[in-house]
């Protein structure tokens, strides 16, 4: 029987009857410089050659793949909520998508994958496609963005974090991807230009005493950004202060009413292209704040202080450091940037 049609065979075993066995995947012997080995989320991620037919399950980790040279390694992507920058939208062509939000497991095992990838607890874990367990018990190597994984994300919602996030761990994520795809020049040349782009944004900006508050989607219970996560890499890159800061929960739920009180000078604003949600893009959100008889009388409406970012940038990216840039850019528009 052929490689992959003894691959799905086996992966259809396991998830529909719950046999044991071990994967083709692991059957060759390793390739000259391998097995490479990454700590990862407390799981050891051990590959035994570059892997060669990858799914990403979600936009974060597809894109720092496709900025690492890696298009022609994807068999699937999955999870989306933006268009891709420019600079990726050709390396991408041809890449499979397998679904705009969640795939079934069954839709990423006939993808035949030896790694799989995530940015979220939520995608690779239980509720989610499936859990690194039931990835290694066919022998797939899994790995997840350890920004996910350094928050509690134990209760109800998107987590919660009790120490502040840095690029410092995106760029973990992105040396350890390297490191098991035998393209660590590549990686360290994407941080050397991710460290200098944002020293470029941040130059001479100083926005201290000014307040700002992250909308990333629905209208009726807002998902506002706490304290510590991409927003607040964001935040502090430009000197200023988050109105929710003193919330640790990484997307709060806050009401209208509560906003109000804080009154913040700025209004940063994800434009996301999926449906899952109400007011999803900027254009919805905005008509939303500028009729609400809550919200239009907000300082940031009234001036109409819009920072638009892609759903991308205000998780924790690469594209991060994009929405550091034009956040930067924005502050010194409205002369607020000192």
């Amino acid at each position: 029987m052929p490689r992959t049609s003894r691959f799905l065979a086996l992966s259809l075993c396991l998830v529909l009857a719950g046999c044991g066995g071990t994967a083709a995947t692991q059957d060759r012997d390793p390739a000259p410089g391998y097995p490479r080995t990454v700590d990862n989320c407390g799981v050891r991620t051990v590959v035994d050659a570059p892997p060669e037919r990858v799914v990403s399950l979600n936009q974060g980790t597809t894109e720092i793949l496709l900025s690492l040279g890696l298009a022609d390694r994807l068999v699937g992507t999955a999870t989306w909520t933006d268009p891709l920058p420019a600079d990726l939208v050709e390396a991408n062509e041809g890449v499979p998508r397998l679904a705009d939000n969640m795939p079934s497991f069954e839709a990423v095992l006939a993808a035949e994958p030896d790694f799989v990838a995530a940015s979220f607890v939520s995608t690779l874990g239980t509720g989610g496609v499936a859990t690194r367990e039931q990835f290694a018990e066919l022998g797939v190597p899994s790995y997840l963005s350890p920004s996910d994984c350094v928050k509690d994300n134990s209760g109800a919602g998107d987590g919660r974090r009790d120490r502040p996030l840095t690029m410092e761990t995106i760029y973990t994520e992105v040396r350890d991807l390297a490191k098991l795809f035998a393209v660590e020049e590549r990686g360290e040349r994407l941080v050397a230009d991710l460290r200098d782009r944002i020293e470029r944004a941040t130059n001479g900006v100083d926005a201290s005493g000014v307040t700002l508050l992250y909308w990333f989607a629905n209208s009726e219970a807002p998902y506002l950004a706490g304290c510590c996560g991409a927003p607040g890499v964001m935040t502090e890159a430009v000197g200023a202060q988050n109105v929710f800061a003193d919330t640790h929960d990484e997307w709060p739920q806050i009401n209208w009413e509560t906003v109000a009180e804080r009154d913040p000078d700025v209004l940063v604003i994800g434009d996301l292209t999926r449906r899952s949600q109400t007011a999803e893009t900027a254009a919805k959100k905005i008509e939303f704040l500028e009729s609400h008889p809550v919200t239009r009388n907000l300082t940031a409406v009234r001036e109409k202080r819009y920072v638009l970012l892609s759903g991308q940038a205000m998780n924790p990216t690469i594209r991060t450091v994009a929405g550091i840039e034009e956040l930067a850019a924005k502050l010194r528009e409205f002369g607020l940037a000192g």
